[in-house]
C-alpha cells in the first residue's frame, strides 16, 4: 500500500448515468446497483478522465493509502474485454447481431392490439396532475426496453400508466417531476424497467430517489431486461 492520489465517488451525488465508467478506459470504475463505484484501486492511475465527464460532481480526488497502480494488471484485463468482444467503451453502444427464430406468421389482417393506456408517454411531456394518474399503477421504463422486450406491452404496459425516458440522451433529472407525480397522485405501484447497460440505472435512481422524496409507502419493483430481450431479474 501506498499514499497516493486516487478518485473518490460520493454515492449521494451519482445519479448512475454511466458516463464516468465510460470514461475509465482502465476499467476502474464499474456501476453497481445504479451507481458508479471504484471496483479496483489498482486499475486507478489517478489521472482522472473520469472527473470532467461527471454531471453532479460526485467524484473527487482524496489522498489515502492504495495499491499502487498496475499497469499491466490494466492491459491484461483490457486484452481479456477485447477476446471476449467488450470494448472498454459504455456496454450500451456496443453493436452486435442478435439472432432470431422465425416467429409464426400473422394473418395480413391481423394486429396485435396496444395496451397503451394513455398520452403522452415521454416523462418530459406528461402533465403533473393528470387524472389517468389517480388510482393508478404506474411505470417508469427507459425507452429501449420496450424494442428490447417483445412482449413488453402485454408483460408491462396492461392495466398500468406507462412513462418512458432516456437518462443518458435527455438532459436534466427526473427525479423532480416523478416525486411530483407521486406525491399528488393517488399511485398505487411503481414498476421501473431499464435495461442492463450502466446508463439505465439513471431512471432507476430517479424514479427510486422520486419514491423516497415523495414520503409515499407504496410496491415497487425494478426489472431489468438484456440487450438480447430478457428479463434479468
Amino acid at each position: 500500500m501506498v499514499k497516493r492520489r486516487i478518485i473518490q465517488i460520493d454515492e449521494d451525488k451519482c445519479n448512475g448515468c454511466g458516463l464516468c465508467a465510460q470514461a475509465c478506459h482502465e476499467g476502474a470504475i464499474g456501476m453497481v446497483d445504479g451507481k458508479a463505484k471504484l471496483l479496483r484501486d489498482d486499475y486507478c492511475d489517478g489521472l482522472g478522465d473520469c472527473l470532467p465527464v461527471c454531471p453532479t460532481g460526485a467524484i473527487t480526488f482524496v489522498e489515502r493509502e492504495a495499491l499502487p497502480y498496475d499497469e499491466e494488471a490494466v492491459k491484461a484485463n483490457q486484452a481479456k474485454k477485447q477476446a471476449n468482444n467488450l470494448p472498454c467503451g459504455c456496454p450500451g453502444t456496443q453493436s452486435k447481431r442478435l439472432q432470431r427464430a422465425e416467429a409464426p406468421q400473422a394473418s395480413e389482417n391481423t394486429d396485435v392490439p396496444s395496451r397503451l393506456n394513455q398520452w403522452p408517454v415521454q416523462i418530459k411531456l406528461v402533465p403533473v396532475n393528470a387524472p389517468y394518474f389517480n388510482g393508478a399503477h404506474l411505470l417508469v421504463a427507459a425507452d429501449c426496453t420496450a424494442f428490447a422486450y417483445g412482449d413488453f406491452h402485454n408483460k408491462f404496459i396492461k392495466n398500468r400508466i406507462t412513462l418512458i425516458g432516456c437518462p443518458k440522451l435527455d438532459s436534466g433529472d427526473y427525479a423532480e417531476k416523478l416525486t411530483e407525480i407521486l406525491r399528488n397522485n393517488d399511485i398505487k405501484s411503481l414498476t421501473i424497467v431499464r435495461m442492463e447497460v450502466p446508463c439505465c440505472g439513471g431512471i432507476e435512481y430517479a424514479a427510486t430517489r422520486a419514491l423516497q422524496a415523495s414520503g409515499k409507502f407504496i410496491p415497487w419493483q425494478v426489472v431489468t431486461i438484456s440487450t438480447s430481450g430478457e428479463i434479468l431479474e
